[in-house]
């Protein structure tokens, strides 16, 4: 049986904490920046946790 692969594209977009959590980019940021207040902006900045239903299955596609 050959092994799992990762799924590479998911890889490069979150990250996986130390107690297990899927830490992910929050969307939104791409482009159009001037139209949104600062605040908003400035929350865009942080990382966002994912859900426990995503995180699930997400760490399942990333073999953890």
């Amino acid at each position: 049986m050959p092994k799992q692969k990762t799924h590479k594209g998911l890889a490069k977009r979150v990250k996986v904490t130390a107690r297990g959590k899927v830490v992910r980019r929050k969307t939104f940021r791409g482009h159009l920046m001037s139209g949104k207040s600062g605040a908003r902006r400035r929350r865009l900045r942080r990382p966002a946790v994912m859900s426990p239903a995503d995180s699930r299955r997400t760490l399942e596609v990333l073999h953890y």
